[in-house]
């Protein structure tokens, strides 16, 4: 599923769109995958995925890569539906800046993308594409840093995404004792927002391998909140697996032939 196939139409890659965001207050960028045989008269679902700390929206989305490959092997199988998927920036913020900054700045700048998605990003694609409106035709799914930044973003704005997926997540999205006192652990929310009955996530998956260094702990802890919480998930730790694309490629897998169905 993760190679290209001989006969296999990947779609098309709308590269390095732009858009002015008014969360950053400046132009931002986004690489827009289109499915094969898109048809302008036909309305799509989107999935917006999130890359990882210090990467960039073509991290994902690009020509080769792991993640058209894939979905265009299941959209060709069956196993996936028809849908755009778009590679968001995390950097929210003066782009000519972005050079000067430290980490530190980065992780509180990133967290400033959850807004963007939902107030620039996502109007902006439904204004230019053909894109379904309605959180039943959205999903927001991350790694690593993306990954908080997807959990946020979907549990923020509830009452626009349906799907939700995490794979590898920082701390950062609500208070744990991991990585306690530096800036990966501020909280975005103080606890996970409740649901209700018409907001509930379709489906909410998170996921981490039981070798990445420092995410085990984290993603078990959120997972364990939302059962107490009674929000329905799905949280797998998965033997043998890093903080790596191979094990992402596993998630993005399962999350695929899952939404919009």
């Amino acid at each position: 599923m993760f190679l290209p196939r001989s006969g296999v139409d990947y779609g098309t890659i709308d590269a390095d769109v732009e858009y002015f965001s008014t969360t950053a207050g400046d132009n931002k960028r986004c690489n827009v995958l289109l499915p094969a045989g898109y048809d302008p008269a036909q309305a799509y679902p989107v999935l917006y995925v999130i890359h990882g700390f210090g990467r960039a929206y073509d991290d994902l989305v690009y020509d080769g890569g792991y993640l058209p490959t894939l979905y265009g092997n299941l959209l060709a199988d069956g196993l996936a539906a028809p849908q755009i998927i778009v590679g968001v920036d995390m950097y929210t913020d003066k782009l000519a800046d972005k050079s000067d900054k430290t980490n530190e700045e980065l992780r509180f700048i990133y967290d400033k993308v959850v807004d963007d998605i939902a107030i620039d990003l996502m109007p902006f694609i439904e204004q230019n594409y053909s894109a379904e409106t309605g959180r039943s035709s959205a999903a927001v799914a991350g790694v690593s840093q993306g990954a908080s930044e997807a959990l946020c973003t979907g549990f923020k704005w509830l009452d626009k995404f349906g799907y939700i997926g995490s794979f590898s997540s920082d701390p950062g999205v609500i208070p744990t004792e991991f990585f306690k006192g530096s800036f990966w652990n501020v909280p975005y929310f103080q606890q996970f927002p409740t649901p209700t009955a018409s907001n509930e996530p379709f489906y909410l998956y998170l996921s981490v391998g039981t070798e990445d260094p420092w995410n085990v702990g984290c993603t078990r802890y959120y997972g364990e909140v939302l059962d107490e919480a009674g929000i329905r998930n799905q949280t797998d730790i998965i033997p043998g697996f890093a903080h790596e694309d191979a094990f992402w490629e596993q998630c993005f897998y399962n999350l695929l032939t899952k939404a919009f169905k």
